[in-house]
């Protein structure tokens, strides 16, 4: 799976596709690939895990860009409104989430989604600055928190 994505992002970034270009690419994905191997600990086993939960990956990347979506309404809001008042906040929260992989796409989804970011998080404590006090209501309980908790259960079924 991340030998394909590696290939087909060489003949993406090279702007056309011929033989050469695809021979090519071939043999880079195929170095890139024994690196990450060797130097990050990835592994085969690992490409079987990321293809099973695919379609759980879109799911979220949907929400995700919804979620995007949403929050930069709601900026826009503030910023067209004159005279609002902005009320910003740090909000402390705790999730349930086991992985380090699940923890760290909850705090780079808050952070990427606008008007929030994550500050710190340790041991599953997550601090979050929100731009407006009404941006950070319900974040422990979020859309995010939800689909990756359902994501861990079930890739915890997978392994049985």
């Amino acid at each position: 799976m991340l030998w394909i994505f590696l290939w087909i992002a060489w003949v993406i970034f090279n702007g056309k596709f011929t033989i050469e270009i695809a021979i090519f690419g071939a043999g880079f994905a195929t170095l890139l690939y024994f690196f990450t191997c060797k130097a990050l600990g990835y592994s085969a086993k690992m490409d079987a895990v990321v293809f099973k939960s695919f379609g759980r990956i879109l799911k979220y990347l949907a929400i995700l860009i919804w979620e995007i979506i949403k929050a930069n309404l709601g900026v826009l809001k503030f910023v067209l409104t004159p005279g609002a008042k902005i009320e910003p906040k740090l909000v402390y929260f705790k999730t349930d989430l086991k992985s380090d992989i699940s923890k760290t796409a909850l705090a780079n989804s808050i952070t990427i989604t606008p008007g929030t970011i994550t500050v710190d998080v340790e041991e599953g404590v997550f601090a979050v600055h929100a731009f407006d006090k009404s941006m950070a209501e319900g974040l422990g309980d979020s859309v995010f928190v939800k689909q990756l908790e359902k994501m861990e259960e079930k890739s915890k079924a997978g392994e049985r």
